[in-house]
């Protein structure tokens, strides 16, 4: 009288008339007082094969999910390599000592150095979008835009791939001397101008012009003392050259001034005592004992005639 099916219902296997089976629900049930037992059948067929396909499809859609978590974990990593190498990059171009500007085929600006904004006065976001002909002065400006498609079109280098001095323009309308040097990306139709300021290199060559200038002006204005002068002049070194003269040391001596210059000055000297006085001076520079040094006294001197 146990009941181990009766009344319940369970999953099973049934089999048709020509040997196939298929699944089913199978339910048991007593009939009171009569003796007979009810058996409740539902084909599982449609619904297996529903379900099948919807683990499948589940299956599916699972493994779309892993392969799109795993591109987008490599995309993650390419993207996050790209940031490092262009920060890497952008570091780089910031230590530089010169501007840089990147440009496209329209003269877009799509990249600058942290040295362009010290130079020009813009920041970098008032420069990126802009045409590159905002860091020029107004007359090559307004031509800028036709010398990139007059290049576009014939291939024609006129700056690429050179350097040039030119004038570029501040945010505040200033303008400065620089050397201007560009070059073109293969494959990215992107160019890149190199832009460094002269002010500070012409500033010091006008200085030193300046110096110059008094200097040679001092120069003659010693000279023309010392040409003044009633007695004879020579400058020497330590290896006793000559460096100057005056116009009455020609005089007297009769040797040119050229003549002169560069020359041992042991030549105005008679033979016996021109061969012993480089030796005079090695020995005053050795032991700093001035013997002639600060005094006066009286020589026999010797002209380019021998008298």
């Amino acid at each position: 009288g146990i009941k181990k099916m009766m009344g319940t219902q369970r999953e099973v296997t049934a089999q048709r008339k020509d040997g196939s089976t298929f699944p089913c629900v199978l339910g048991l049930s007593q009939c009171k007082n009569s003796g007979l037992i009810c058996g409740f059948i539902r084909n599982l067929s449609s619904e297996k094969e529903a379900e099948s396909k919807y683990f499948e499809k589940q299956t599916q859609l699972y493994s779309k999910e892993i392969q799109l978590k795993q591109k987008n974990s490599e995309t993650k990593e390419i993207m996050n390599a790209l940031v490092k190498n262009q920060s890497m990059v952008m570091g780089i171009l910031d230590a530089s000592f010169h501007s840089l500007f990147v440009i496209d085929e329209n003269c877009i600006i799509q990249m600058v150095n942290k040295k362009s904004c010290e130079d020009f006065g813009w920041t970098k976001e008032e420069f990126l979008g802009e045409n590159i002909n905002m860091i020029m002065p107004p007359d090559v400006a307004a031509n800028h835009d036709q010398y990139m498609k007059n290049y576009l079109s014939t291939g024609v280098k006129k700056m690429i791939g050179t350097q040039r001095e030119v004038t570029a323009r501040r945010k505040d309308g200033s303008t400065f001397p620089c050397v201007l040097g560009l070059s073109e990306t293969r494959n990215f139709g992107l160019y890149c101008g190199f832009i460094r300021d002269l002010t500070a290199e012409k500033k010091a060559a006008s200085e030193m012009r300046a110096k110059t200038n008094e200097l040679v002006r001092n120069e003659s204005i010693v000279l023309g003392i010392l040409n003044a002068s009633s007695n004879a002049l020579f400058v020497i070194d330590e290896s006793c050259i000559i460096q100057m003269v005056n116009s009455k040391s020609c005089e007297v001596f009769g040797w040119t001034e050229e003549e002169f210059l560069g020359k041992n000055i042991n030549m105005i000297m008679p033979a016996n005592v021109a061969v012993h006085h480089d030796e005079y001076m090695k020995n005053y520079l050795n032991t700093g004992i001035k013997k002639m040094i600060g005094t006066q006294r009286e020589v026999t001197a010797c002209r380019k005639d021998g008298s």
